[in-house]
């Protein structure tokens, strides 16, 4: 299963506006029907019935996690890529 982050937010018109982001995970892919369903259903279980009259504005793949570093630069030892030759354009006047 893939894990996406949802955004959300409340009707403008609401006496209390939420807006904010949670995490789900669902076998279908980002933005499709079973992909929102599964997003919406997790919605409703994080926040309860006051969620019942919010939407879902996005939904994003969320990136894998990086390795971590000691905080030492790599240095890259290849050899330079060649220059790239311009085509010589011919002019007609």
């Amino acid at each position: 299963m893939q894990t996406y982050i949802a955004h959300y937010r409340s009707p403008n018109a609401a006496d209390t506006r939420a807006r904010g982001l949670f995490e789900f995970e669902s076998d279908a892919r980002a933005n499709t029907k079973a992909n929102l369903h599964d997003a919406r259903v997790r919605m409703l279980e994080l926040f309860g019935k006051d969620a019942v009259g919010w939407s879902i504005d996005k939904v994003e793949r969320k990136p894998a996690k990086a390795e971590k570093t000691d905080g030492q630069l790599e240095l890259d030892f290849r050899a330079p890529k060649p220059e790239r030759k311009r085509k010589y354009k011919k002019e007609y006047w």
